[in-house]
């Protein structure tokens, strides 16, 4: 019963302010962000145990394989397009990956943060059902690693927007590329309000980030 309620609360809350964002399209309302927000403020006042809220909510986790997976479908869509660019789109994969380490390379080394602490942020950038396992096998940990997904996930969704236009970025695939490398399925979702062939540039670079990340992140962290 306590699952039922869990999993129904959940999908009114975010279909009610999906309504609310299409309304008023401030980027701090993002669904998926006051969604959370608001789930939370309503554990802590009604004193119910997280374990409580993942009887139901655990079965919505387990949503979020099926859902990368049917970005397949715009891929098959555009197939053509992803062909003729395939170049451009894996060096553009291949550099946010770089930057990414080496930003993260950087921030450690002026915050001190500690080995299992740089290890856990390595894989931040790429989608979580790949990151947690990524962060597990190079001595991360992985509860923290999701924390930094999440994170990476809705500063890009929200701060993407302004990038663009403060930028100029105003190509379907420069805007892909950019959020889906940084930004992974958050982000991703985002460019859905871009239109379809936006989304599909943001899926295969979210999709090449997963996959050259599993072998690129365990290499480096040999090197650490």
């Amino acid at each position: 019963m306590i699952a039922s309620m869990m999993i129904v609360g959940t999908i009114v809350l975010f279909y009610i302010m999906s309504i609310v964002y299409k309304r008023f399209t401030y980027p701090l309302l993002l669904p998926i962000l006051s969604t959370t927000v608001l789930i939370v403020l309503i554990l802590i006042i009604s004193k119910t145990p997280y374990d409580s809220y993942m009887s139901g909510g655990k079965w919505i986790n387990e949503l979020l394989g099926p859902a990368v997976v049917s970005m397949a479908y715009p891929l098959y869509i555009h197939k053509e397009k992803i062909y003729k660019y395939k170049f451009p789109i894996i060096l553009s994969v291949l550099s946010a990956l770089f930057s990414g380490i080496i930003s993260i390379m950087i921030l450690s080394k002026l915050l001190s943060f500690e080995e299992h602490i740089l290890l856990s942020l390595l894989p931040k950038s790429i989608t979580s059902p790949v990151a947690i396992p990524i962060s597990e096998t190079i001595g991360g940990i992985p509860t923290l690693t999701a924390v930094f997904v999440i994170l990476a996930g809705l500063v890009g969704a929200i701060l993407g927007p302004t990038i663009f236009k403060v930028c100029r970025i105003d190509k379907a695939i420069s805007r892909g590329i950019s959020m889906g490398s940084a930004s992974h399925g958050i982000g991703v979702s985002k460019l859905g309000e871009y239109g379809e062939e936006t989304l599909t540039m943001g899926s295969v670079s979210m999709t090449l980030s997963a996959i050259l990340g599993s072998f690129i992140f365990p290499l480096i962290a040999l090197l650490i």
